[in-house]
């Protein structure tokens, strides 16, 4: 039996074999010899997508490619429609619960690469039949060599141009209104679906220290401008960059003051991403606003530019627990003394 291994290529045989090694396998029909999406047996939620590039069905050519950023553009079978009961459920993914396989080829007398796991990012909510979904690779980035074998030509993400600042203003941190709460599965319309292409900024930012530090750099300079302007310059010095003292753990990044002397409890969460980009919170952050929820603020900034070091921010004051919709990402487990 073929062993699953990241950028090594298979037959739709070898796939079978590793995934449903009990059943009858017949080529070119039945559904791990024919069809491009095929469930796992036994397992709700599990499937395999097996693609090929550049394919036509009917009238149809199927728009698929990815990005350089592991971001997938992917289309269900022409005759699915959004209410279809298979396309709700792929929307409803999750990849800490359910796994999506992709193989992948550019050439129908080619095998399949295996790409690795797939995680939702988004699908089009006005066109259907096919669903236009994109998809995060959450294995990404692959070996050259394998995109090499593959034939496979990424799409290189629009780089804006840095944003600058007007002459005579130094405030490189935009306060904005909390944007509106919405459900990450409704999908986006259209335009923004084909100008998108985003990848998972949330998973990247969780990663990335260098984005997290110099975000807290900016709130840090924009916390002392604000104490300088209330008058209150005898506080600037006692304003601590706490994440950089001594470390993470304390719940907060940076310890300052409101303008009465009382002191304020900043965590700087950053992204390149929109407002809407999910972020991850330790449970020490949410205790800590939880115990101290008339002094703690989470400052969430986005549309970072790293590049000109400007970006825009909303604030959440007070019990985080009262804002945000926490999901569970993990869970630590111990043998249970009922057994």
């Amino acid at each position: 039996m073929a062993a699953l291994s990241l950028w090594s290529d298979y037959t739709r045989e070898d796939v079978h074999s590793i995934f449903s090694p009990l059943t009858a396998f017949t080529p070119q029909a039945g559904t791990w010899g024919l069809q491009g999406i095929v469930r796992i047996p036994e397992r709700e939620g599990d499937w395999v997508f097996f693609v090929t590039f550049g394919q036509h069905q009917g009238d149809h050519a199927f728009d698929e490619s990815i990005t350089a950023e592991g971001v997938l553009s992917w289309q269900s079978q022409p005759s699915q429609r959004l209410d279809n009961k298979i396309i709700k459920t792929l929307i409803a993914h999750d990849e800490r619960v359910n796994t999506i396989h992709l193989f992948l080829r550019s050439n129908t007398r080619a095998n399949y690469t295996y790409l690795g796991k797939l995680g939702y990012l988004t699908h089009d909510q006005n066109r259907e039949a096919p669903v236009y979904f994109q998809w995060q690779l959450l294995d990404w980035p692959a070996p050259q060599e394998a995109i090499d074998r593959i034939g496979l030509n990424l799409l290189e993400p629009e780089v804006a141009p840095p944003r600058v600042l007007v002459a005579g203003d130094t405030n490189t941190l935009k306060i904005v209104d909390r944007p509106k709460g919405s459900k990450s599965r409704d999908g986006v319309a259209t335009q923004e679906f084909k100008a998108r292409k985003s990848p998972n900024y949330a998973e990247r930012d969780h990663k990335n220290r260098q984005l997290g530090l110099k975000g807290e750099l900016l709130v840090l300079e924009q916390e002392r401008r604000t104490l300088a302007l209330a008058g209150r310059s005898d506080l600037l010095e006692k304003v601590i960059h706490v994440s950089v003292v001594e470390g993470d753990g304390a719940g907060y990044d940076i310890q300052s003051f409101f303008s009465d002397g009382n002191p304020r409890y900043i965590e700087v969460k950053t992204t390149k991403g929109n407002s809407s980009t999910p972020f991850y919170i330790s449970p020490n952050e949410i205790a800590f606003s939880e115990r101290h929820a008339a002094s703690y603020s989470l400052v969430r900034v986005f549309d970072y530019d790293a590049e000109s070091n400007i970006g825009k921010a909303f604030v959440l004051n007070g019990n985080l627990r009262e804002s945000l919709e926490l999901t569970p990402t993990e869970f630590r487990a111990v043998l249970s003394e009922c057994f």
